[in-house]
């Protein structure tokens, strides 16, 4: 035990021969911010540390992500067994690869993001002795996915992988909350608050011929309004109150407006069939565009961006937006008053409010002026305090912290 100490004391203190190995986990490489937080962390934390990176693929209807990681030079682990719906024969093949992972790589630190990479992570880390354990929760399944049996077999699973954790980290203050008062998955003092960062810069490059070439792709007159709802084609994401949204707008809107859906998913279908029964006035028009991997460029040409969601964690596209200057309106759900200046950078509206929603909208449809000054405060808002290099900082601190702890 002493030469152990010994060992990790070495490391703490920078041995250039001795690093702190860790090990991260992620669900599955789709496009979303648990993707990103892995990708920067790999790929910045100082040379104290020597990272490893596995994940499962992405779903059916779900963006590939890979080319996020091969922009930034880093090589995953693929793990097939990885599979976003719990079956025994995948958890159970996945639970035993990631054994033989820890095994040949001996982490001292075996990071987990997400629910299932949380859950099968963990628990072989623990299995294994490893050092330290820590996860963080990009969002949680405690309401608006599941029933109420399913719901309280998830939060059961996660009180005891939390109270066996070293760490947990929450990706904003709100979730902090959620997690050790309404939910109670462990106490308050276990939870660290380290936000997500993001590599921002591209959302204030070249912006203005990014505008002009993605108005010029879709048509759009100087004249005419873009917004968009960027986001998982789910249930969860409440793409229907958006039309609802859309629908109340129609009846009085003179402008020239086109809504944007980008994303895909298992509701596409059902949104495709609702937008065509839809009797939209001349003036508007609902635009379904998949997923567009150069995001940067998509949102140089919009005007408005959205997010209706049920429950989120803290949502990238409105991050996203916010760094490209683009004001942004959201339902009041996970993290989002922690990322969006409400009146300032956008507009924070109750769940299932379609009117209100509608009524902020508008107010940014019809009104320049306005969004014009919102986009100034998004730029510096989002600046620093979403930066990767912020994040690295938060996280490199955090886990010496622990080390020395264990």
């Amino acid at each position: 035990m002493r030469q152990e100490s010994g060992k990790m004391s070495e490391k703490l203190q920078g041995d250039p021969k001795d690093k702190i190995r860790v090990l991260r986990i992620i669900n599955r490489f789709n496009i979303g911010g648990p993707t990103y937080n892995a990708v920067f962390l790999t790929r910045y934390l100082s040379e104290d540390f020597e990272t490893l990176l596995v994940g499962g693929m992405p779903e059916e209807g779900e963006a590939d992500s890979l080319h996020i990681l091969e922009e930034y030079g880093i090589e995953p682990l693929l793990l097939k067994e990885m599979k976003r719906e719990p079956r025994f024969s995948h958890d159970r093949a996945a639970y035993m690869r990631l054994k033989a992972i820890i095994r040949e790589f001996k982490p001292d630190i075996v990071h987990t993001h997400a629910s299932k990479a949380g859950a099968l992570g963990r628990k072989a880390a623990l299995s294994m002795k490893v050092p330290v354990v820590v996860h963080t929760f990009h969002g949680h399944v405690f309401h608006s996915y599941f029933g109420k049996l399913k719901t309280f077999v998830f939060k059961t699973i996660e009180r005891r992988l939390a109270r066996r954790s070293s760490g947990i980290i929450a990706i904003s203050n709100t979730q902090k909350k959620e997690l050790a008062d309404e939910h109670q998955i462990c106490p308050s003092e276990k939870i660290e608050v380290i936000p997500l960062g993001f590599d921002l810069k591209r959302f204030q490059n070249s912006k203005e011929l990014f505008r002009e070439k993605t108005r010029q792709i879709y048509s759009l007159k100087e004249d005419e309004v873009a917004v968009a709802i960027i986001g998982r084609l789910v249930p969860v994401k409440n793409h229907r109150m958006f039309l609802e949204v859309i629908r109340i707008l129609s009846s009085e809107m003179k402008n020239k407006v086109s809504f944007f859906i980008v994303g895909d998913g298992t509701e596409k279908v059902l949104l495709e069939q609702e937008i065509s029964e839809m009797n939209l006035p001349q003036n508007l028009k609902i635009v379904m565009t998949s997923w567009i991997k150069d995001i940067a460029a998509f949102n140089a040409g919009m005007d408005v961006i959205c997010l209706t969601s049920n429950n989120e964690g803290t949502p990238v596209s409105l991050i996203e937006a916010q760094a490209a200057g683009i004001p942004v309106i959201s339902t009041d759900v996970g993290g989002v008053r922690d990322i969006v200046q409400d009146e300032d950078t956008g507009y924070v509206v109750p769940q299932n409010e379609p009117i209100l929603f509608a009524e902020k909208l508008r107010s940014l449809i019809e009104d320049k002026n306005k969004r014009e000054k919102m986009s100034q405060n998004g730029w510096s808002f989002v600046e620093d305090k979403f930066h990767y290099t912020r994040l690295v900082r938060d996280m490199e601190n955090y886990y010496k912290k622990l080390l020395i702890k264990a």
